[in-house]
């Protein structure tokens, strides 16, 4: 596996002071970065939306329930990966928990490799998640960089239109065509028509292609 210590930070959130602080020592003693907080609000305060890494969260918290703060993630832009703990669970806690998108929910008390395997699996999961965002936005900036006439033969190759057949649609010459393609190719940094229909399925350009 590659070390993701560095860049990646398990962010832990309990009500319980000596189950931050176990979890916190049990976390770092494998190497992984760790912040802890009492409550959720004081979490998504202090979070920076490029972070990366996972949520270690119980679901039962004064105030704002584990349960309700898993509801507000997206409303602060938050994608990281979730893990539920907890000492009362039940099967509708559970089903809830995973139904809103937590990747596992582990009851109290649970054996340490266990969770930190649960962590490393989630810390996976989001570095992926990081790349792919980061990559997509690459894309993003290669597109705005393209003239309107470059998108405008992107848009038409892709929907599979020979340059002449492009040339036609746009009332240019189809050496014209050519042209505006090879700048394009370039701009986007893509070495074969099917790397060209990726990129264009990224950009939401094609519509009803697997990807």
């Amino acid at each position: 596996m590659t070390a993701i210590n560095d860049t990646q930070t398990v962010f832990v959130i309990d009500d319980d002071t000596d189950v931050r602080d176990s979890l916190k020592w049990l976390l770092e003693s494998v190497g992984l970065k760790v912040q802890t907080y009492e409550d959720a609000l004081a979490f998504f305060e202090g979070f920076d939306t490029n972070a990366s890494g996972c949520i270690v969260m119980d679901v039962r918290m004064p105030g704002l329930s584990g349960i309700n703060a898993q509801k507000k993630l997206p409303e602060y832009n938050i994608e990281l990966p979730v893990i539920m703990i907890s000492a009362h669970g039940n099967v509708d806690m559970a089903v809830t928990a995973l139904t809103q998108g937590a990747i596992t929910f582990i009851e109290k008390p649970f054996d340490d490799q266990v969770l930190i395997d649960h962590v490393h699996n989630a810390l996976e999961k989001d570095r992926t998640r990081f790349a792919q965002r980061r990559s997509q936005s690459r894309i993003r900036e290669r597109y705005d960089s393209l003239t309107r006439r470059e998108r405008q033969v992107l848009e038409l190759i892709v929907r599979g239109l020979s340059n002449q057949e492009a040339a036609d649609e746009l009332g240019i010459n189809r050496k014209t065509v050519e042209g505006h393609r090879a700048n394009m190719t370039a701009k986007m940094k893509v070495n074969s028509f099917a790397e060209l229909v990726q990129v264009a399925v990224a950009l939401g350009l094609v519509q009803g292609i697997a990807q």
